[in-house]
Order: C-alpha cells, then sequence, then structure tokens
C-alpha cells in the first residue's frame, strides 16, 4: 500500500511540476512566439497564438506531465534518490527533448541538418527550455522538501485550478463560446 501511495504522491509531483513549470516559462516565451510565429518562415507550421487549441494548451499540459511522469516512473529512484538527481533529471530533459530529438525539431541536432529553417530560428527556444527545466526540477525539489506540509499541497492544488480555468476559458473564449 506504501509504495503505491508512493506512485501516485510522484505521479502528481510530475504532473503539477511540469503544468506549472511549462505555463511560467510558456508564458515568458509567448511575448517572444507571439510575433515570430505570426510571420515568415515560422508561420507555415506554428499555430498563432490566438488559436483556440493553443489556449487549451495550458490545461493540456497536464497530461503531458502525466505522460512524463509514467516514462520516468521506472528509473525515478536516480533522479528523486540519487546526489545530484533532479540535475541529472534536468540534463536528460535538455539532452532528449531539446538537443537530440528524434526528428528533425528546431534547435535539435537533426533540425540543423535535416531542415531549412535557418540558424536564427533555430535557437529561439533555448531561453524558454532552459527557463522550463531550472522550474521543473526547482518545483520539484520543493516539492520533496516541503511537499508534506498542507500549505504546499493547497497552494499546488490551487495553482493547477487556476492553469486550468485559464485554458479552459482561454479556448471557450477563442471559440466564441464566452466574450473574454
Amino acid at each position: 500500500m506504501e509504495n503505491r501511495l508512493n506512485v501516485k504522491k510522484y505521479i502528481w509531483q510530475m504532473v503539477y511540476s511540469h503544468t506549472i513549470a511549462y505555463c511560467f516559462a510558456g508564458f515568458v516565451g509567448l511575448f517572444v512566439y507571439k510575433e515570430l510565429y505570426a510571420r515568415g518562415i515560422l508561420s507555415s507550421f506554428m499555430r498563432s497564438a490566438d488559436d483556440p487549441i493553443v489556449a487549451l494548451g495550458p490545461f493540456l499540459q497536464i497530461f503531458r506531465g502525466l505522460i512524463i511522469a509514467l516514462i520516468i516512473l521506472p528509473v525515478r529512484k536516480v533522479f528523486f534518490e540519487e546526489k545530484y538527481g533532479l540535475a541529472k533529471l534536468g540534463l536528460v530533459i535538455i539532452g532528449l527533448s531539446l538537443f537530440s530529438t528524434i526528428g528533425p525539431a528546431m534547435g535539435s541536432f537533426e533540425g540543423y541538418i535535416y531542415s531549412t529553417i535557418p540558424f536564427m530560428y533555430q535557437t529561439w527556444g533555448y531561453p524558454e527550455s532552459i527557463i522550463y527545466v531550472l522550474l521543473f526540477t526547482g518545483i520539484l525539489k520543493l516539492s520533496i522538501k516541503y511537499g508534506h506540509k498542507k500549505i504546499f499541497t493547497i497552494l499546488t492544488i490551487m495553482l493547477m485550478i487556476f492553469i486550468s480555468l485559464i485554458g479552459i476559458l482561454g479556448f471557450m473564449a477563442a471559440k466564441g463560446y464566452i466574450r473574454a
């Protein structure tokens, strides 16, 4: 029973840490991307910032956090129990999701080789990615240290509700279901 509780706690930590970090880093990135994605080469394959599904993005990060948690689950002890484990997790995330993706994503090793996207655009996502990893591992560290405190749990639940509402209401407004 204790092991199941630990797995549930781990999954919850991963989901809220990812979702909160992603939303804060994305909010910072939105100032750069809104104009960048609206014109030129990137507008041909990136959705505009006012697209309804983009507005729903913060809420959908809950599911991405769940995917990340399940992928890391078999090796979580390396990241949560070893010395510098969260720093190792950050390096793995940066390495596999930014620099060494399977496909030619912007800013990745493959992207530089196989895409026609200019170098300048390839590097635009680096600051947001670094901010995300620092926030993600930082929130996880706080969660490990203070996760047992009721106030921390209440704060994370409130942030998750807030992020979910912003995403859902933004989607509904972009679709014209409600007035913004």
